[in-house]
Formats: structure tokens, sequence, C-alpha cells
């Protein structure tokens, strides 16, 4: 009982880090200019390390001791979870446009005629060679952290499950493995509760001193503290490996299966139809849930305007949630009525029928994207040719980006472009507002403009997309346990462990590995406006909703 306990702990802590990269995907493309594609590498890339050895360790599992390869992989999955907080420390302050006039700066982009626009900090000092560097660095330190994360967590989930197997009495040993299997349910849900704690933070809290952040985590320039978790993460693995390097290695009954049967196992269960088939049905399915898990966040934040923090929230503690009780539900059903394998098949068709029905709406949940001038809208066709002219003598650098939102409900990307000549500060030196602009033609006076983008106009359909993505989330996940059932009651005894190896093989290589790529690389796709570094597209700025949602 000590040991599934101390393996629950384990797998919850390696799902904190793996599951904490994605709650903070958004964050760290931000950070460090990427865009989704390669974002969606990142978060794939433990699964390559992981496939190349999972068949071969499960395939050798008896001959080893097993607690003590699992503390080993353990310390790996500790090592990754720190190397991927290393960039935050090997990179200078984050940079963003700090042109805000204010007692920190003396550049500024408000409007100024007569002034060169090659002003302040705006030019592209950002683009020497050695900030390249840096920045192939990061992105280096955080592939190798992924591949270690995926080759240390390969023990961990094989080895625990057939050493209690092994030692447990027949009458419990479903029980604890049903234990283990919630946990690694649960342990997502818990990475982005923390991903939502930890991104209330600014990135550069050990850096900067609180007062000079002028930035609120509404700002669409902010960076939560994305390394801190790490932090915590790998803190906690390292902590629940300890206990692995004390446990007994008690040989189990010798299993006298060879390489040489290897090929011949591996046809056998290739060969069969149900075995091919619920596999391909459970691959396309978790393509969907390994991209949806990496974006959903940064979906829900651009659609409905919301923070990283909130957004993050809304997924650990309704859509994780959610799926749990979809499969808690199915396995249930499957008791209860005590299905055959017809059956089984037939309730997984139900509920992925159900499902499609239910996301069908989620297409149409979500507005266009905000109106922002020289963007998705071009102020010249609405008020004759007077207003493209009205920043041509500003002189506004390139580079800006610190959008606003006008009295005319339109977003201009920076006070400049809007030709703001005035600015307003608060008492704690943030900007209260930005006046004198000569493009915001507001009723035919020269208009005003907050600080912060206007967003989308969406909220009032933020719960009712959450509601049905969730009821959609745990339809689809009723069909889990009986689509297992399938595969385990169709498939001879003995190669059970063996055809579960290389169903997980199949999923990762066809599903959890390509998803994130895939969806990431759509996403791109609907990018309107790049945030340009030394030439190379960087991160999005603004993304076409409609087409965001649609694709």
């Amino acid at each position: 009982q000590f040991f599934v306990f101390c393996h629950g702990l384990l797998q919850l802590s390696q799902l904190l880090v793996s599951g904490y990269l994605k709650s903070s995907i958004s964050t760290i493309e931000r950070r460090y200019g990427l865009s989704s594609q390669t974002s969606g590498l990142l978060a794939s890339f433990n699964e390559v390390g992981n496939t190349l050895l999972i068949v071969f360790i499960s395939y050798f599992g008896s001959r080893v001791h097993r607690p003590r390869f699992i503390g080993c992989g353990a310390i790996l999955v500790s090592l990754a979870g720190f190397l991927m907080s290393l960039p935050h420390f090997i990179t200078g302050p984050y940079k963003y446009d700090q042109s805000v006039a204010s007692t920190f700066s003396n550049t500024t982009d408000l409007c100024q005629p007569g002034v060169p626009g090659s002003q302040g900090n705006l030019s592209d000092d950002g683009c020497t060679p050695h900030a390249v560097k840096e920045n192939h660095e990061v992105l280096l330190v955080m592939f190798i952290a992924q591949a270690l994360l995926g080759i240390g967590g390969v023990p961990i989930q094989p080895f625990g499950i057939s050493y209690i197997d092994d030692f447990a009495s027949e009458r419990n040993s479903p029980l604890y493995l049903g234990i283990l299997f919630s946990v690694t349910v649960i342990g997502p849900g818990v990475a982005f509760m923390l991903g939502s704690a930890m991104l209330r933070f600014y990135v550069d809290i050990d850096k900067v001193a609180g007062d000079e952040v002028q930035l609120t985590n509404k700002d669409p320039r902010w960076v939560g503290a994305w390394w801190l978790g790490f932090l915590v993460a790998a803190s906690l693995v390292a902590l629940s490996a300890v206990p692995y390097f004390f446990f007994p290695r008690e040989m189990p009954k010798e299993f006298p299966l060879f390489l040489s049967d290897f090929p011949l196992v591996l046809l056998r269960n290739l060969r069969h139809p149900v075995y091919l088939l619920v596999v391909l049905a459970q691959v396309n399915l978790s393509a969907m849930v390994a991209g949806l898990a990496t974006f959903m966040a940064k979906f829900l934040e651009r659609q409905f305007s919301l923070t990283a923090s909130l957004a993050n929230m809304i997924i650990g503690a309704v859509n994780i949630p959610g799926a749990m009780v979809g499969i808690v539900v199915g396995g249930a059903i499957l008791k209860r009525f005590q299905m055959s394998l017809r059956q089984c098949s037939a309730m997984c068709v139900l509920g992925m029928f159900l499902c499609l029905l239910l996301a069908l709406p989620l297409l149409f949940l979500g507005c266009p994207t905000q109106k922002v001038a020289g963007v998705t809208y071009s102020e010249s066709s609405e008020f004759g040719h007077h207003t493209l002219e009205c920043h041509l003598q500003c002189n506004c650098p390139k580079k800006a980006y610190n959008p606003i939102c006008g009295s005319n409900a339109i977003e201009y990307i920076s006070p400049c472009s809007a030709g703001c000549r005035v600015v307003n500060i608060n008492a704690d030196n943030s900007v209260l507002n930005y006046t004198h602009c000569s493009c915001i033609s507001d009723q035919g006076l020269a208009g005003f403009a907050k600080p912060g983008t206007c967003g989308t106009n969406c909220s009032h359909l933020f719960l009712p997309f959450v509601v049905l993505s969730c009821l959609a989330g745990i339809l689809a996940s009723t069909s889990h346990t009986p689509s297992f059932m399938l595969i385990l009651r169709s498939i001879q005894p003995e190669d059970k462990s063996f055809a579960v190896g290389i169903q997980f093989m199949l999923l990762r290589v066809l599903a959890w590995m390509p998803g994130p790529v895939l969806y990431g690389s759509a996403i791109d796709t609907t990018c309107i406006l790049w945030e340009k570094k030394c030439d190379r597209n960087a991160a999005c700025r603004y993304y076409d909703n409609n087409l965001f949602r649609q694709r």
C-alpha cells in the first residue's frame, strides 16, 4: 500500500511537469517569440524519447530491479523539469515595447511631429548575433529537457503497474490500479491549476522590482512567471523519487519470452481486425485531445479575451474533471450491465456520435477579431481619405506594439499610430489614458484612448461554449473504458501486456507526437499580424478569430 501511495504521488508529479508546459505554452511563445508550430513540436517532443524505449522496456520488464529503475527515471524527469526553467535564468529580462511615457523610460511612442522615427529603444537592437544565438540556445535547452522528460518517464508507468499487479492480492489489484489510473487523469488538471496560479506573477519577479512593472496581467504583452511552476513540479518529482531506492526487488515468476518471438507477436496483434480498428479509432480521438490540450487555453484567451491565468483555471477546473466524470460513468455502465463486446462497440459509437452533435455549435460560438486599425480594418473606407494621413507626420517606429483601445471602439497598435499627442499618468505610474489623438474621430472631435486591447465582445458566448465543450468531453470519454475492454478481451491472454505496449506506441507515434504540431501549424495559418524578430516571424500578435475557431 505504501508503494501504491508513492507511485500515485510520483505519477502525479511527473504529469505536473509535462502538463505544466501545456498550460504555459502561450506564455512561452510570447516570451521567446515562437510560432505555434514550433511550440506544438516542443510540447510533443517528450513523446520522442518515450516511444523509442517504451516497447523494449515493457518487454524486458521482469528482469530488472524495477523500483530502482523507476527511481532513476524519476531523477531524470526531475532534472528535465529544472532544465525547462533554465532559459529564464540564462536570458536577460523580458523586453517588451517599453515606450510607455513614464518615469522609467525616456522614449515615447506618442505622436511627435518633426522627430525622426528611429527614436528610443524601438530600433532593431534585438537583432545582434548574440540575441539570435541566445534564442537558439533557449530552444535547444527546452528540446533537450523535453527529450529527457520522455526518457525518464519510460519506466515509471509500465514497471509500477506490473510491480503492483505482481505483489498485490488478486482482489485488491484492480482497486490499486484504479487509484493510479484516476491520478493520471487528475494530474493534468492539477497542472493547469498550477499554471493558473503561477501565471499571475510577472515573469521577471526575481529580476526587477515590483513597482517597475508597468504591465497588468490583462495586457497582451504580459508574460507570467512560467518558470516557477517547473521548479515546483521538478522538486516534487525529486522528493517522490527517494523512496524507490529502498523498495525490495522481489523477483517475480520467470517469463519465458525472448526477442526471437518479438516479430511473431507483433504481426499476430496487428493482423487482428478488432484490435487494429479500435486502436485506429483511439488514435483519431487522441490526436484531437493532444492538439486541444496544448492549444485550448490559447484559443480561450484569443476568442473570449481571457487572461492566460483564467483560461488555465477553466480547463483545469471544468474540462478535465468533465473528462474524468465521463471515464468513470463509462466504466460504471460497463460494470452494471455486464456488456458483451458488441455492446461495448455500440456504446463507443453512441458516445462519439452524441459528442459530435454537441460539438457542432462550437463552430459558431465566437466573435470575429476586434477592429484593429491597419490590420483587420482600414479607416479610409469609412471616413474618406484624411484619416490615412493622420499619423504620417508622427514618424512612428515600425516595431511599436503597445495596443490601445480608442473611444471609437477601434484598436490601434500603438498610441503613435493613433496620432495621440498627450499621455495622462496615474499616481502609481500606470497610464490612465491617451488624449488628442488625431486618428480617433469620435463624433467629429479628436478622441482619446485607454491602454490595452479592446477585446472581442464575446463574453456572453463564453459560458455556453464552456458548458457545451465540457458536455462533449464527458460524452467522448465515456467510450474510454469500453474501447480498452474491446482490446483486452479480443487479444490472446498471453499477449495482453505486449498488445497494450504496442497500442501505446501507436498512439504516441500517430497521435500524441503529430497532434500538437498539426494543430500548431493550422493555428499559424490564421495569423494576420506577426511580431517580427530580425525579419523572421516570431510570435503572432493578431489572429483571424473566425478562421482560428473553424480550423
